[in-house]
């Protein structure tokens, strides 16, 4: 067949993959000049860690979502297959106990095996929590380094292209915009997630780590030379296109808290996005017409897209296949 894909974000780019893989022609038309450049999964995480996902994330995130660390590493490189650490202070063990037991696949570590695997951190945490399956990527590395491939493939790319003025000849259109699609999705809403890019001289971590908290939970993830990127708010709105005082403090302040050399790190970024999301915080594939939406991946872009790109490939292939996380409407 002959496919249009409108989005090169994560969502387009691995549904461009799977559909390249089943021998269509592929084409993807984006608004943004360069892949990534305007992409909410350019702000993410690259946590690919669906078992510390099950803390708070319906079964389907943590069942789907472990297709996504062989699907990656398939097809790009830079995965790092470290797991995941996860701490917290003394008096918020009640918080480590919680999670332990909302999550699987972990291993309660001591104070010893916690040096041992992040020395900077040294005696800071008594105990905590060791994901050793899980992993992580960079996401300014891995979408363009996806799109040259692609392109290597044989996908064609029309960058800097509106997709409401292109021509589109073809059999099948995939609509992958995100939060742009809301005029034909009307039940797609924007969660806010906000986030800083720091530089220490003093401490570099070589896996994600998160920091429990009753009221302000932290992850931060290493990106090499001394580079962590720092989230943790999660807001129900998509106003202001700037990072708020308070979160930039709360970020900072969390960063302190797992340790006090982090006070002395340059800010190299803030940065602020809106993640696409439907009221069960499910990503779906959704039949309009002769169209396909491929939307809501809310803060799951990186884990929960191989999956939903596989069910598109899957639907595709016999238009009479409903996969799990397909919907039709008229």
């Amino acid at each position: 067949m002959k496919i249009t894909i409108i989005g090169a974000g994560v969502a387009g780019l691995t549904v461009a993959a799977e559909l390249n893989a089943q021998g269509n022609d592929v084409e993807v038309i984006a608004l943004s000049e360069r892949i990534g450049a305007d992409a909410c999964s350019w702000f993410a995480g690259g946590m690919l860690a669906p078992w510390c996902e099950g803390e708070s994330a319906p079964e389907q995130v943590v069942r789907l979502g472990q297709q996504a660390l062989d699907w990656w590493e398939n097809h790009i490189s830079g995965v790092e297959r470290r797991g995941t650490l996860v701490l917290s202070h003394t008096r918020d063990a009640s918080e480590l106990r919680r999670f332990s037991r909302r999550t699987s696949q972990h291993e309660m570590i001591d104070a010893t095996r916690i040096e041992e695997l992040e020395p900077d951190l040294g005696n800071r945490f008594s105990e905590g929590l060791f994901f050793e399956h899980e992993g992580h990527l960079n996401p300014r590395r891995a979408l363009p380094e996806l799109a040259e491939n692609l392109r290597q493939k044989g996908v064609r790319f029309q960058l800097g292209t509106d997709a409401d003025k292109a021509t589109i000849d073809s059999d099948l259109t995939i609509d992958c915009r995100g939060l742009r699609a809301q005029d034909d999705l009307s039940d797609l809403r924007g969660v806010k997630g906000e986030m800083l890019m720091i530089r220490s001289r003093d401490i570099n971590l070589t896996r994600p780590v998160r920091l429990l908290h009753p009221r302000i939970p932290l992850y931060i993830v290493p990106r090499g030379d001394g580079v962590h990127m720092v989230g943790a708010t999660m807001l129900e709105t998509e106003a202001s296109p700037h990072i708020s005082v308070r979160s930039t403090l709360e970020l900072l302040g969390a960063a302190y808290a797992l340790h006090p050399a982090f006070s002395e790190s340059e800010v190299l970024e803030t940065g602020v996005d809106a993640r696409p999301a439907f009221n069960d915080n499910l990503p779906k594939i959704r039949r309009q017409g002769t169209k396909l939406y491929v939307n809501g991946l809310y803060r799951h872009g990186f884990l929960m897209s191989p999956a939903l790109a596989k069910m598109v490939r899957e639907a595709v292939a016999n238009p009479q296949n409903m996969p799990e996380l397909m919907e039709c409407s008229s």
